[in-house]
């Protein structure tokens, strides 16, 4: 079963899933809540129609993009058979408030100190609308919003809105949406040419995975095929610490840009450590065919040039596990971020009371396997690679007492006292159906 490619039915799953977002973009996150189930599947019969798939080139509004997924109650809500229900993964019928100590949303990430409603039984439906530009996004979100509008059962209850930001990289100044797994079927190439095609069934249901088998789908068929998990996350970003810490910890600006590429893996242009290691190369971080065309075991084995600690490299270790019974590829997810709130004046080190960060969406087909797996092993511990005590520099929750080894001959170097930079707000646990099945949810009798 290995050996064979899966045709994938791109015509039923989401676009979002397999297409990755534009560049430039904006986009819009509507969450939801579902009073009364009529209503719900009466939204849903008018929200579906603007759900592009996979297969289309482009959308009703030219090249933006709906995708609309459900919470464990807001399945309920609209009234999901029981039996159905009592299908899905343990972790997606708990939630992400209920799992948090699993994936590390302790302390200042805990629950406790979310921004409302996110966490919280009212989350039932996500929209997200995405666009290359604020008309064509205004466009298809009011079409949107006619789903739901004079439907008393149904209620707006948070937005989001996101867009690429200036200088077209991350508030940390790093640019992102780099590294995206190639998946066998969709027609699209990964970032990586020297990484094989992912089996499909690891990010889509009812397809074999990397083991061979099917991962476990939702019940009926038509509900759990082509659907995938999503994990939505809200992260607040402090740049301001960021760069306090970088200032604090070098003694030029040269050496500001070394501490923060060790910290991530690359430099700020997206230029890969493993490739550039001794200085900064715009010109190969903004080459898609070469910007993540490396792997680690027989180039970079003790990480001297990208530490095994760094944040790219925990969240890919590629092959950094070759002859180990580690399965890297079981733990790979698809990865959607967009930026949210405007930018820290440059040189600024004081926090000016604006809340900013990025918007994360992980797919898979296990949010245990994947996500949690990712988040609890790899980036909030460091056992993997030798040490314990160490967790993600950049996203881990430091406590100002952080660290990460730079491995240097002859002596290692090492990073002391990292706080956290990244905070989480709020998110959950949603289920993104297949086209068919946002029709079967949309019909009176489920």
């Amino acid at each position: 079963m290995q050996g064979t490619t899966a045709i994938l039915e791109l015509n039923d799953i989401q676009s979002g899933v397999l297409r990755p977002r534009q560049t430039p973009y904006v986009a819009t996150y509507l969450l939801l809540r579902i009073d009364n189930p009529a209503d719900g599947r009466a939204m849903l019969k008018r929200l579906t129609p603007l759900v592009a798939s996979a297969a289309d080139v482009t959308s009703p509004a030219g090249d933006a993009w709906v995708m609309v997924a459900l919470s464990y109650r807001g399945l309920k809500a609209l009234g999901v058979p029981q039996a159905s229900l009592e299908s899905f993964s343990p972790e997606f019928q708990q939630g992400m408030v209920a799992r948090a100590e699993e994936i590390g949303d302790t302390g200042e990430n805990h629950p406790d100190h979310w921004e409302k409603p996110l966490g919280s039984s009212e989350v039932h439906l996500a929209i997200a609308v995405t666009a290359p530009d604020r008309t064509r996004l205004e466009q298809v979100l009011s079409r949107a919003k006619q789903s739901y509008q004079e439907l008393s059962g149904v209620t707006v209850i948070y937005r989001q809105d996101c867009a690429q930001l200036p200088t077209g990289r991350e508030h940390f100044g790093f640019r992102d949406g780099i590294g995206q797994p190639a998946i066998e079927g969709s027609g699209l190439t990964g970032s990586n040419p020297q990484e094989a095609p992912l089996k499909a069934g690891e990010f889509v249901l009812g397809y074999p995975d990397e083991s061979g088998r099917l991962s476990p789908m939702p019940q009926p068929e038509v509900l759990g095929r082509n659907g995938s998990y999503v994990a939505f996350r809200k992260l607040h970003q402090d740049v301001p610490a960021f760069r306090r810490y970088l200032a604090a910890h070098s003694t030029s600006a040269e050496q500001e840009e070394w501490v923060a590429a060790k910290m991530v893996g690359r430099w700020r242009s997206g230029a890969p450590l493993a490739l550039s290691p001794e200085h900064d190369d715009p010109e190969l971080g903004a080459d898609l065919k070469r910007n993540n065309d490396f792997l680690y075991y027989d180039d970079d084995p003790k990480g001297f040039k990208c530490p095994p600690g760094s944040h790219i490299r925990r969240m890919n270790p590629r092959d950094h596990f070759k002859h180990e019974a580690v399965q890297v590829n079981r733990h790979r997810l698809i990865r959607r971020g967009m930026s949210y709130g405007p930018l820290l004046p440059e040189g600024a080190l004081e926090d000016d009371g604006v809340d900013r960060g990025i918007i994360f969406i992980f797919v898979g087909a296990s949010l245990e396997r994947q996500f949690e797996f990712v988040e609890s092993e790899w980036v909030n511990q460091g056992i993997f690679i030798g040490a314990t005590n160490e967790k993600d520099p950049l996203n881990g929750p430091n406590d100002g007492t952080g660290v990460l080894t730079i491995p240097k001959q002859p002596i290692r170097q090492r990073l002391i006292g990292l706080p956290q930079f990244v905070t989480t707000r709020g998110g959950e646990y949603l289920f993104l159906p297949g086209l068919r099945a946002l029709h079967w949810l949309a019909e009176e009798t489920p």
